[in-house]
């Protein structure tokens, strides 16, 4: 247990400032104005079809520009690339898809490393100087240099230290509930329970009731440790592992859902600050560098308390004072960073293995919901804004408010769904079937636009027919985006095999990673076919509701159990 309190408080507070810290690259660069830079520089150096002789001009893309500027709103950019002419938005989606391989190749390399306690911290910082030294050096790299190329890798830097980090980070969240002060009170309660009881009513150091084992011989250490009868744990004992569970529970969920309430109002007030400077620049490169730079800057600054106040090599506390949870053997073998790498290959390749599937099936239950539920998510979010530009024709400043009542509402919501919990007394899990279900409601939603049943002689309304449905969505969507979010990754922290954390938060970025282009993809496909993308809403309906009978087949108990009892050390030694 924590000596002091005060202790924890700042490993608490190391954390958080992290989340503060890296959520604003993904709000501002990111989703929004990294896209846009990439296409921008792309087209500033780019030429327009057939004829591939005239210069695009510099302009923000969007219609009224490209009528101001005398050119056709149709008329396609295209950029040399090595020996391959590229359109200038597809510059944009190659760099995002290789960032995205090299970010999933970079987990899978680094889980072992980061679920050795002396090195996570280092990850994360060196992650986080690698993603924020690329965003920041946007400042100083013109689309009129020789060199404008170099935005790809930096792009590429910047989301694969992100995406780094975030596994470094996360394997921290399972260790600081554990610490949380309701928790610890609880165990206290279980360690009290089992100096005070007879020997029938024994607890172990993990909080589980324990067998008796009767000795065979009453001098002879060497036989204590035999099983011979078990032994009945009382109600009592029952009652307060059930409490402990559930308080360990809500812990992980609450400091989850605040990490996440954090970072989203840093990314809005950075988001609000860019605004300016691409508002009255009139959206041109520099102001779209200016805002990237800007986030990169922001990401450094608030690592550093991260960085002073998150155990690192010189203090073990965090994994010594958890030692009551875990049960693993401990690994004498001179610690190597390659030997790291290649053994978390192996490792997953024996993670996927089906025999390891088995022992921890609720885990990958929950994997494969996961995989439905976050690239549903990300396209509900990609349709909706393309939806919006293209059907609805709203104005580029229209979408960008859109992308500010996001991430408002996703505070609301990752601060309101906890205090419902403690209230109705629901779990993690409930929770998440409850936001996937209304999350389903809003591709539903707009399936009714075919229907035109809210139709009138001079207005329409209902089933995302108008530009005022749009922002009611984005303030729905977000309160129930921003708690699932939260929430995702807490429940997940329930069924993670002991001290293995950074490894299981890898495969669980791995998913999400390796989802992210199914969707879109889709969309794309069914846009092309039908010519209108109100249809990819049946689509994202299917997608959601899929996810629900997995999600309601997950048995928490015995994945918690489940997990308690992996140990890799003793089921795969290749």
């Amino acid at each position: 247990m924590l000596s002091d309190s005060s202790l924890y408080k700042k490993k608490l507070h190391g954390w958080l400032s992290y989340a503060f810290a890296r959520k604003v690259f993904v709000i501002v660069s990111l989703t929004l104005f990294l896209p846009i830079c990439l296409e921008q520089f792309a087209r500033d150096n780019g030429y327009l079809l057939p004829d591939r002789t005239e210069r695009c001009t510099l302009m923000v893309v969007n219609s009224a520009a490209q009528a101001q500027d005398g050119l056709v709103p149709n008329a396609r950019c295209v950029v040399k690339i090595g020996w391959a002419w590229i359109d200038s938005a597809s510059f944009s989606l190659y760099v995002y898809s290789i960032s995205v391989a090299l970010q999933a190749l970079t987990v899978i390399s680094m889980g072992g490393i980061a679920d050795h306690p002396p090195h996570r911290k280092r990850l994360l910082l060196a992650f986080a100087l690698l993603g924020a030294t690329a965003a920041i050096v946007f400042l100083v790299l013109p689309s009129s240099s020789p060199v404008w190329w170099l935005t790809a890798p930096l792009a590429v830097c910047a989301n694969v230290g992100f995406g780094a980090s975030v596994v470094a980070m996360n394997a921290y969240l399972p260790t600081l509930a554990k610490e949380s002060p309701e928790v610890v009170e609880i165990l206290d309660e279980i360690q009290s329970k089992h100096h005070s009881d007879s020997p029938s009513n024994a607890v172990g150091d993990d909080g589980e009731p324990q067998e008796h084992h009767e000795e065979t011989t009453s001098d002879s250490p060497d036989t204590q440790d035999e099983p011979l009868l078990p032994r009945i744990p009382s109600e009592e004992v029952v009652a307060l592992k059930t409490r402990y569970d559930n308080a360990l529970s809500r812990a992980t969920s609450r400091i989850s859902s605040l990490g996440i309430a954090l970072g989203y109002g840093a990314g809005i007030v950075l988001l609000l600050v860019a605004l300016v400077p691409v508002t009255k620049l009139q959206g041109s490169t520099f102001s779209l560098r200016l805002a990237i730079g800007l986030s990169g800057i922001w990401w450094a600054v608030f690592s550093i308390p991260a960085a002073l106040w998150l155990p690192g090599s010189s203090s073990s506390n965090l994994h010594e004072n958890t030692t009551w949870l875990d049960e693993a053997e401990v690994d004498t073998t001179e610690w190597s960073f390659t030997r790291e790498i290649v053994g978390a290959w192996k490792r997953l390749g024996s993670m996927l293995h089906w025999t390891e599937i088995k022992k921890l099936r609720n885990t990958f239950k929950y994997l494969a919901a996961w995989f439905l539920l976050s690239d549903g998510f990300t396209t509900i979010t990609s349709t909706a804004m393309l939806f919006g530009k293209t059907s609805l024709n709203m104005k580029p400043s229209a979408l960008i408010v859109m992308g500010v009542i996001v991430p408002t509402s996703g505070i609301l919501g990752s601060l309101l769904w906890p205090v419902l919990q403690r209230r109705y007394g629901w779990t993690n899990l409930k929770v998440i079937v409850i936001l996937v279900t209304m999350a389903s409601a809003i591709p539903a939603y707009g399936c009714l636009g075919f229907l035109q049943v809210f139709q009138g002689d001079t207005t329409r309304f209902g089933g995302l027919t108008t530009q005022g449905e749009m922002f009611g969505l984005a303030v729905y969507f977000g309160s129930v985006y921003g708690a699932f979010q939260g929430y995702a990754r807490a429940f997940y922290a329930e069924l993670l095999p002991l001290g293995e954390e950074a490894r299981w938060y890898g495969l669980f970025s791995i998913t999400d990673k390796s989802s992210s282009f199914l969707g879109p993809l889709i969309v794309g496909l069914i846009a092309d076919m039908t010519g209108n993308i109100r249809y990819a809403f049946f689509f994202l309906v299917v997608m959601i509701w899929l996810a629900i009978p997995v999600l309601l087949s997950v048995d928490v108990e015995r994945g918690r159990k489940d997990a308690q009892e992996y140990h890799y050390s003793t089921t795969r030694t290749t």
